[in-house]
């Protein structure tokens, strides 16, 4: 199998990406990657996979800050609010860097809602 091509690479890494829309959007960490996954799932198998890993990941996100915000009434909820958008962020960017590089990414803590 030959490594992917520059814009296979680039679709893929524009899936990780998209998700950050989620901090100006309500659920644009699911809607972009979503629509950008399928656009080009049947284009390009990086993008395929890593869409559906940008997908699930975020969609499991999305489920820990609801739990989170419900928490909030307690101060534990607040806290794991912070640390939740912060870690979201950081492995954005490490799965994005590595799509970018043609490697896939497997995100920690993800649910695989989409298969």
């Amino acid at each position: 199998m030959s490594p992917p091509g520059k814009d296979e690479t680039m679709w893929a890494m524009f899936c990780h990406l998209s998700t950050l829309l989620g901090f100006v959007f309500p659920f644009g960490n699911i809607i972009a990657p979503m629509i950008l996954w399928q656009m080009k799932k049947d284009e390009y198998p990086l993008v395929d996979d890593q869409g559906k890993e940008a997908l699930n990941f975020q969609i499991s996100m999305t489920i820990y800050v609801l739990i989170a915000v419900i928490l909030v009434l307690m101060a534990i909820g607040i806290v794991l609010l912070i640390a939740l958008g912060l870690f979201d962020l950081i492995v954005t960017v490490i799965a994005a860097l590595n799509a970018a590089n043609g490697q896939k990414y497997r995100y920690p803590l993800s649910i695989r809602f989409v298969k």
